[in-house]
């Protein structure tokens, strides 16, 4: 659908059947697993392997020599830095990666800020000011297939980071040890960082 210049095809306020059905798709799928692209704010590009397992558990290990690796166990998110030594630990559910992360993810009230439907791809916006504040997440989805092509998350300052994936499997068997965050060194580790 031809929108006309100046105005934006964001416009639509309500979500559109297909969009409800893609984002259903999406949240049916109980695992997932596959290689990821992350580009940040500044134009760096990192990549690894990324694994979800619903509700709420995913983790990505990022590729080279930092050791850098991103964990959510469900309750919590940790950002461990084995090279920088430092675990920042959040909760889930003041993070975007809940809505990612849902068993159901609803497009109705007034979570859904956008919802764009072009023929290579349907683009889902998703904010919720009570969860984590000004921070949005965008979810790009193939109108076709329904499968996730990536997601951007915009922070409280107005910064992307967004995440591209491919190889993607789903309705695989995983570990629940890769959902595991070790406590008791985010404890010692941030301890050692207040001394």
């Amino acid at each position: 659908m031809p929108s006309l210049p100046g105005f934006d095809a964001f416009a639509q306020a309500t979500p559109s059947e297909a969009a409800q059905k893609i984002a259903d798709h999406f949240a049916g799928v109980r695992t997932m697993t596959g290689e990821f692209v992350q580009f940040g704010p500044r134009g760096e590009q990192t990549g690894g392997k990324f694994y979800i397992e619903r509700p709420g558990k995913i983790r990505f290990n990022y590729e080279g020599g930092s050791g850098f690796k991103v964990v959510s166990d469900g309750q919590s998110v940790v950002l461990d830095n084995k090279k920088m030594n430092t675990m920042d630990l959040y909760p889930l559910s003041k993070t975007p990666l809940k809505l990612l992360l849902d068993t159901r993810i609803d497009l109705s009230g007034d979570k859904v800020k956008s919802v764009k439907e072009d023929d290579d791809l349907t683009t889902i916006q998703l904010a919720d000011r009570s969860v984590f504040g000004s921070s949005r997440i965008t979810m790009m989805f193939d109108p076709k297939t329904y499968e996730l092509r990536q997601w951007t998350i915009t922070d409280a300052q107005g910064k992307d980071t967004t995440v591209m994936v491919f190889n993607v499997q789903e309705g695989v068997k995983l570990d629940p040890n890769l959902f595991t965050i070790d406590y008791r060194r985010n404890i010692e580790v941030n301890r050692k960082g207040r001394q």
